[in-house]
């Protein structure tokens, strides 16, 4: 899959993906902000500012205005917010993205911020807080990384909390807009049925006033985990099933074992035939969903293990996902060449699959230019999958997995925590 990277003059870098059988286009606005660079008084403005790019720009002051603009041509847009990066997006047919780019730049760029959309957006805001509360499956996500990164950003909730929301006003959103929009901030990422010249033509003609820098430097991160022993965070709710994450943290985005860790993953809870969903779904009924992901971000990421369980059965689970991750690092289990074989076609089918669809593709590239600065191709990826080793995966294992290092966020009818740090000594 061929790419080309183009940086104009003021800063902003356009990549843009032809993929010649689509008869679609998607255009994507990558900001390198998120949560992880607010502070107390912000909390959440990055998430509230998503919300507000569709509520009403220059051209289209309202939020009904815009969504006839993008129904118009039959076109669809989302956006979504991490704790390192913004982003929005329109898809659209090919034909169509002159107006799809002049909609989604009117809104990223020149949005209104109308002090009462804000208001009344607050509301939303705090019920998707409340809902996010209420769903134990998501909200452990939350509790597992207050608990690993606790004393980072990362480890507060991208959303925000419920008192900095409430005192978010209109000069929040500008302050935060004029440190962080900015070309040298922003990536763009056009892939599908696409003309590259007329892309350059489209960005060149409505970024030329846009600022190149920001009124502050954007933040260099540094997180250093010092963890000398287990950590557990309980969060008690009384429910009929638990929500679990264990987990350790890994290498950073980009880090040079980067597509070993995947394999590890792989081996140990992503898909149907592996060692966790075998073991702990199959063989024992523990939980009816158990998976292995990986978290990145610039200084730091988390290998980490979900399931839901029936509270009684939390304890056996634990155990047995605990000594699964062991197994590995200690050889007592040893990776059969059979089962490394289907680890990489898993992780190198998933990947290949991903990049079928232009809004994934727009992801891909943009987050590797944006977060990294570079762009390893996707036959390049592949390949690097291709050369991981038995000895590669154990080595990572060993590296990541050690008894100190182990945290454990539940979300259950549980308040007792000495019993769960007894699984973990």
């Amino acid at each position: 899959m061929k790419h080309k990277t183009t940086t104009l003059q003021n800063g902003l870098r356009i990549i843009t993906v032809p993929v010649p059988t689509s008869e679609s286009v998607t255009i994507s606005f990558w900001i390198g902000v998120g949560s992880r660079s607010e502070n107390d008084s912000n909390a959440g403005v990055s998430h509230f500012l998503e919300h507000m790019v569709f509520k009403g720009s220059v051209k289209r002051p309202t939020a009904k205005e815009i969504a006839e603009a993008v129904d118009g041509f039959g076109g669809e847009f989302n956006a979504g917010t991490s704790k390192e990066w913004t982003n929005f997006y329109i898809k659209a047919s090919k034909s169509n993205i002159t107006k799809a780019f002049d909609v989604l730049y009117d809104m990223v760029i020149n949005p209104v911020l109308d002090s009462k959309e804000i208001e009344r957006e607050k509301g939303v805001i705090l019920e998707e807080m409340s809902m996010y509360e209420d769903t134990p499956m998501y909200k452990i996500g939350d509790v597992y990384e207050n608990l690993i990164f606790k004393g980072d950003n990362l480890g507060k909730d991208i959303i925000g909390n419920a008192i900095s929301i409430k005192n978010m006003k209109r000069d929040d959103f500008l302050r935060y807009r004029e440190d962080h929009y900015y070309t040298d901030n922003i990536v763009i990422t056009v892939s599908g049925g696409i003309d590259e010249k007329v892309v350059i033509d489209l960005c060149n003609s409505y970024f030329k006033d846009l600022k190149k820098k920001g009124n502050i430097e954007e933040t260099n991160f540094n997180f250093k985990y010092t963890n000398d022993r287990p950590r557990i965070l309980l969060k008690y709710k009384d429910i009929e099933q638990a929500h679990l994450i264990f987990g350790y943290v890994s290498g950073e985005r980009g880090n040079k074992d980067m597509y070993i860790e995947n394999v590890l993953a792989a081996v140990l809870g992503q898909g149907m035939s592996s060692r966790l969903f075998t073991e702990v779904r199959e063989r024992r009924g523990l939980a009816y969903s158990v998976r292995t992901g990986i978290d990145r971000y610039a200084d730091t990421g988390t290998i980490n293990t979900y399931a839901g369980v029936e509270p009684s059965k939390v304890e056996e689970a634990i155990r047995v996902i605990r000594d699964e991750h062991m197994a590995i690092a200690s050889g007592d289990k040893p990776i059969s060449d059979g089962e490394l074989s289907k680890a990489k076609e898993f992780v190198k089918g998933h990947f290949a699959l991903s990049l079928e669809d232009t809004t994934n593709i727009n992801t891909f590239y943009g987050q590797n230019e944006l977060l990294l600065g570079e762009i390893i191709t996707p036959e390049e990826t592949i390949n690097i999958i291709d050369s991981v080793s038995r000895e590669d995966v154990v080595r990572v294992a060993k590296q990541h997995f050690k008894n100190s290092a182990m945290n454990l966020a539940i979300i259950g009818p549980f308040k007792d925590e000495k019993k769960f740090a007894k699984l973990l000594s």
